[in-house]
């Protein structure tokens, strides 16, 4: 193996570590997006089961319009329009039933995993 070689070996390795890096940090944690269908006036799935950081996705598959409101209005999503999608990031603590502002029936809830 000659030095030119080495070298360039080297240098490749190095970029392809950074990238590496860059893409995962050190310490960094994997965290799941939920999808939450609405259609037929109904939250599909009903119950997600997320942790502190995970991202649950709610998208609006019927005509009409509809929110993933909290119970207690600690959060709200706003009005999710047909086809349109909004997302929110789990915290610790956070009010896990929700409803429809706009259909109260609708119901949901969030179950928080350790």
């Amino acid at each position: 193996m000659d030095k030119t070689s080495s070298r360039r070996d080297m240098m490749v390795g190095a970029a392809a570590m950074a990238v590496v890096l860059t893409a995962a940090p050190v310490g960094a944690e994997d965290h799941t997006i939920h999808d939450v269908e609405i259609k037929a006036f109904q939250f599909d799935p009903p119950a997600v089961q997320a942790q502190v950081g995970d991202t649950i996705r709610w998208t609006n598959r019927d005509l009409a319009p509809h929110t993933a409101t909290a119970d207690e209005f600690g959060w709200d999503t706003e009005t999710i329009t047909k086809g349109k999608s909004v997302e929110i990031t789990v915290t610790d603590g956070m009010e896990t039933s929700y409803f429809c502002a706009f259909h109260p029936q609708m119901t949901g809830t969030i179950e928080l995993l350790p």
